[in-house]
């Protein structure tokens, strides 16, 4: 179908609809009084969905640590620990990128984990500027994109991982956590022991069947 300057300026209008529905959400959500039990203790955004292959590991680290995702802040998980997750562009949508940010100490979260691509991949530094105190863990989805997300001036901090290392910025949000849950700490713990058995179970392996066949099986 040809565009016309009508289907264009409804589409527009579209968009920046859901985009204001979507800042008025996490406002209603900031001015509610709920328990912390009952609000995500972490939250993921990234500038596109085109980023989530790449951030997927952070989703995978607080699943195989417990967390549930929240989808609906009417009806939360049963889990105790949980997570939400947005597409907030830093370019394409400032005013959500800054209410989101804004509103986020409000709405319960203690640590965010936030990825971009590019070499301008300015979401991670703003969200960390406009939500300190709490801390947020930066995902470079790139190479290209390792400068900017750890290039914070002195005075406004932010952690950052390695370039597609979203596993590692998901244990590191759950280590931040886990100083005030003894859970967490217990579960990292367990975590980490398994990691060290399943080293030493391949050591053995690869010592006792030789390494043709180790190399055969894997």
């Amino acid at each position: 179908m040809t565009e016309t300057p009508e289907t264009t300026a409804t589409t527009e209008t579209t968009a920046a609809t859901e985009i204001a529905d979507l800042v008025a959400s996490l406002g209603r959500e900031a001015d509610r009084d709920r328990p912390d039990e009952t609000t995500p203790d972490v939250g993921i955004v990234m500038g596109s969905d085109s980023d989530l292959d790449t951030m997927y590991g952070a989703y995978e680290a607080l699943f195989d640590l417990g967390f549930a995702e929240v989808t609906d802040v009417d009806d939360p998980p049963e889990n105790r620990f949980t997570f939400e997750s947005y597409v907030v562009s830093a370019h394409r949508t400032p005013g959500l990128m800054y209410t989101y940010a804004e509103t986020a100490r409000e709405r319960g979260l203690d640590v965010i984990i936030a990825g971009a691509g590019g070499k301008s991949a300015d979401l991670p530094n703003m969200v960390a500027s406009i939500a300190y105190p709490i801390p947020t863990i930066g995902v470079p989805v790139q190479e290209k994109s390792v400068d900017s997300v750890i290039g914070m001036p002195t005075g406004a901090p932010i952690v950052a991982v390695d370039a597609g290392k979203s596993f590692n910025a998901g244990l590191s949000a759950i280590q931040m956590l886990a100083r005030e849950h003894d859970e967490l700490e217990d579960r990292l713990i367990d975590y980490h022991e398994d990691l060290t058995a399943d080293v030493a179970r391949v050591s053995r392996d690869l010592h006792d069947r030789g390494v043709e066949a180790f190399r055969e099986d894997e």
